[in-house]
């Protein structure tokens, strides 16, 4: 960023009375301020062209211009006028056009950039027009995000603040470098509701992130009804970690999640973690146990214990009919189906189990995701192996590979949010190592492993196991400022990516942060935009 807008987001905020006392946020730059900078958006954009001496300042009567016949672009128009009319109080009628704005902000489906592809988008900021063009919803959406961040920090608040509204004038042309940008939330080992979920979606959604990877079962708790076995939501469901109340999706609510992300352009990905991690079903049903007999319900945090019984015919149905409910209910091209540290299992009933179940995935019109240690069993069509490992070569993944799987790149080391940052973070674990700002963000994933070409990573996902996390202060906590730079891994070109100039826009999104109620981490490795020590 440049020093003088640097200087702005310094000095330029407002105190504001929370529940907890005073809080500063970010608010809007006085009339003789430089507005923000092209280059201090997060993910850094492909290519930004500032125009010297342009600036343009929202107008009270602005009015946001869809494209006519794209219920679509008019759902991102409606997004954009959701988010800037609490702060501004201007009432931003989005409206549909066929032609070419000459004023206010136009999200248009034509005339963008050829490179930006189906993700990608064109923003140009002129003195008197706002104009972001994409060739699909999802581009405009994107697009979306980074107009967001050209504005001062205050547009984020919920109540009405001082203006003026000023974004720099200038061409960013952006697109993704990887199609599969993710986020993990675990909500077996301790359930999260609907309204958690969302809130995280919309958090990940501001750093162009297109996937939420639901962890919905595990030793502790199932999450998502199964009608054609509703004992393993109201008994696996019934606790978590700790011995809580533990919970579930009804489907309608699971629908809900997916329609909601879905208005996000996030494809939401569940994952039935098998043949392991599965104590929650086995307490559920007596007869999916080799003995036939149901093990108590648990709340620990050891893992590999569990087994499905790979010999039994029923563990086949059971999990043809959990697959077959899950694959209707969501619209995304995979469903996961774990696969790690099935420690309980042989290593010939694992190969029998995954080569049984990955056509069940087939059949139900989905995608086989899995943990690496899938690469144990057959090659299915398309399937993905997500590494989690900690090591830079992995037999199970290059087999994986070997037979013509892509990977997502998740190496606990580097991506997993649930990492204590150091000895002294009060949550999280460190099994994986300690993973501050800059270890999470200075890696290329193309380059990490070795056995496993460029060409087969299709992207990166940040996982947030939730041992010891029980609430949404503590996903952020733990996601935020480590959610950004894997984003911006996943999006931005490799020769982009700087550390010393992504800690300084990393710190100027915290205002933004702090306006929007998000309890983040504040690493000392980054200089962190702060009000002045006194204000008005």
């Amino acid at each position: 960023m440049h020093r003088r807008a640097r200087q702005v987001l310094l000095v330029s905020a407002v105190a504001v009375v929370t529940a907890a006392g005073f809080a500063w946020i970010g608010a809007a730059t006085p009339a003789d301020a430089a507005p923000v900078s092209l280059q201090s958006v997060v993910p850094v954009p492909v290519s930004a062209q500032p125009a010297a001496g342009v600036t343009y300042t929202l107008p009270a009567a602005a009015t946001i211009q869809t494209p006519t016949g794209s219920p679509a672009a008019t759902a991102v128009g409606s997004y954009l006028a959701d988010l800037l009319r609490p702060s501004t109080g201007y009432a931003l009628p989005v409206t549909t056009t066929s032609g070419t704005p000459t004023s206010g902000i136009a999200l248009l489906l034509s005339g963008a950039d050829p490179s930006v592809g189906s993700e990608g988008y064109q923003l140009d900021v002129t003195a008197a027009l706002v104009t972001v063009r994409a060739q699909t919803p999802a581009g405009l959406f994107h697009g979306v995000q980074t107009l967001r961040q050209l504005l001062p920090a205050a547009v984020e608040a919920r109540t009405v603040q001082p203006g003026p509204w000023e974004l720099a004038g200038g061409r960013i042309v952006d697109y993704p470098r990887y199609g599969y940008r993710g986020a993990m939330l675990d909500v077996s080992r301790h359930f999260f509701g609907v309204d958690v979920v969302k809130r995280y979606l919309d958090e990940i959604s501001q750093y162009k992130i297109n996937t939420l990877h639901l962890h919905l079962s595990d030793d502790q708790g199932w999450r998502i009804v199964v009608d054609a076995w509703p004992r393993l939501a109201t008994v696996g469901g019934s606790t978590q970690v700790g011995g809580g109340a533990g919970g579930y999706y009804t489907k309608a609510q699971y629908t809900d999640l997916v329609a909601y992300a879905a208005a996000r352009h996030i494809t939401i990905v569940p994952e039935i973690d098998m043949p392991g991690h599965t104590n929650a079903a086995l307490a559920s049903y007596a007869e999916l146990n080799c003995n036939n007999t149901a093990p108590p319900l648990y709340t620990g945090t050891s893992v590999g214990f569990s087994s499905l019984c790979v010999g039994k015919e029923i563990t086949y149905t059971f999990v043809q009919q959990v697959l077959a409910e899950l694959a209707a209910l969501t619209p995304g091209p995979y469903l996961h189906i774990g696969g790690d540290e099935a420690n309980s299992t042989s290593d010939a009933d694992y190969r029998t189990f995954m080569n049984r179940i990955q056509p069940f995935v087939g059949n139900a019109g989905k995608t086989v995701m899995g943990w690496h240690q899938l690469g144990q069993a057959d090659h299915t069509p398309g399937r993905i192996a997500q590494y989690w490992g900690t090591t830079t070569s992995d037999a199970d993944l290059s087999a994986a590979v070997s037979k013509g799987a892509k990977v997502v790149m998740s190496p606990a080391n580097k991506a997993y949010l649930d990492m204590k940052y150091t000895n002294q973070t009060p949550l999280g674990l460190s099994w994986a190592g300690l993973i501050e700002v800059q270890t999470a963000y200075n890696w290329d994933p193309a380059t990490l492993l070795t056995n496993v070409p460029a060409s087969a990573i299709l992207g990166v996902e940040a996982p947030m196991w939730s041992e010891t996390l029980t609430k949404l202060a503590d996903i952020e906590f733990m996601a935020f400022p480590r959610l950004p730079a894997l984003a911006e891994l996943a999006w931005s070109p490799q020769s982009a990516r700087n550390w010393d100039a992504f800690k300084t826009r990393l710190g100027a999104q915290g205002p933004r942060w702090t306006a929007q109620g998000i309890n983040f981490y504040r690493s000392p490795q980054v200089p962190w935009a702060t009000p002045p020590a006194t204000g008005r």
